[in-house]
């Protein structure tokens, strides 16, 4: 048997004004014009009208009455009047303390670098950015835990030597990109490595002393060496390089490394001999900065700009000046052809 009442009425659901719309009502309202608020607001009369006319139907009350000239207020709208005018401050003092927090924000840079740049590069980079923002907080570590801070967001910006993060949300950029070395004790009799094969052969019995399979400069040399066809037993592994270049200086082994590195760990190069590699695919290794897009108003293209300064003027001319032996090409920006 069929319900012999009327179907219900669905129940209207009241929307939520934008801000948008209240502020051209207050305007309106204190205008006691719609030709004088949209003259202020810089826009049509129609579009001031319609935007009263939406707040009606928002709130399902009249809120002008339109049988007087000028329209004025009815006592809905001036109830409204009051509280829009206090809920906008309100929202103009909540955005004016967002844009006061991202200003600190960018005053406040928590950097995260791998440990060769940050003993080399970093504190002049720190020093040259010191006038672009008050702090600069500086951590170091393996690339792994620095991208994963990143994307956690206990770091805002990381320089590493890996550009594989997978978020569309993060830049990555080339800063510059450094060869592989080899490097053997001091008396070791080492000639010319005019060719990748001679490079084992050149360490005669001494043993390959790696970076660990922990650190990405560790699995980078692993594909390094697989890709040239040098194979050598696994004996010592480190994952930083003092004591790496300890044992080579003590004529325990020979190593791959980089000018960096060595730089890093330079109280050893008196002790040890450093050799320049034939180019091969796989024969460098790259430093990236990763950035979320959008969020750093350039401060981030001033870190690549000032980086780039740093390794071109300071790091690259100490280092040739120490290792005579290395070509210009040894380290390089994307920007040019050598440093």
């Amino acid at each position: 048997m069929a319900d012999p009442r009327p179907p219900a009425t669905p129940r209207r659901t009241l929307g939520m004004p934008d801000l948008r719309a209240l502020e051209t009502f207050v305007a309106v309202c204190e205008a006691n014009s719609m030709v004088l608020a949209a003259e202020r607001l810089g826009l049509s009369q129609s579009a001031v009208s319609q935007a009263i006319k939406s707040l009606e139907e928002d709130l399902g009350l009249q809120l002008m009455d339109r049988e007087v000239r000028p329209a004025r207020p009815t006592h809905a709208g001036h109830v409204l009047h009051e509280v829009a005018a206090r809920l906008l401050s309100q929202a103009r003092a909540a955005m004016d303390q967002v844009r006061a927090s991202a200003r600190q924000e960018l005053a406040q840079i928590r950097l995260g670098c791998v440990d060769s740049f940050a003993a080399t590069v970093g504190p002049k980079l720190i020093r040259a950015m010191a006038g672009q923002a008050r702090q600069i907080q500086m951590w170091s570590g393996l690339t792994p835990t620095l991208a994963g801070q990143m994307l956690a967001r206990e770091l805002d910006m990381v320089i590493c030597t890996d550009a594989g993060v997978q978020d569309p949300r993060v830049v990555q950029r080339l800063l510059f990109s450094e060869s592989w070395v080899a490097v053997y004790p001091k008396d070791h009799p080492v000639p010319p490595l005019h060719t990748l094969q001679a490079l084992s052969a050149a360490a005669g019995a001494l043993p390959l002393i790696r970076y660990s399979q922990r650190s990405v400069i560790g699995q980078q040399i692993e594909r390094y060496l697989r890709h040239v066809g040098v194979q050598a037993p696994r004996c010592y592994e480190f994952d930083a390089t003092d004591p790496l270049l300890s044992l080579v200086a003590s004529g325990l082994g020979w190593a791959l490394s980089t000018p960096l590195c060595l730089w890093q760990s330079r109280q050893y190069l008196d002790a040890v001999q450093v050799m320049p590699l034939p180019p091969a695919r796989l024969g460098q290794r790259h430093f990236f900065l990763l950035s979320r897009e959008g969020e750093w108003a350039g401060l981030d293209d001033d870190v690549v700009r000032v980086t780039r300064e740093v390794i071109r003027h300071d790091t690259a001319p100490a280092i040739r000046h120490c290792l005579s032996a290395l070509p210009a090409s040894a380290l390089s920006c994307p920007d040019e052809e050598s440093l």
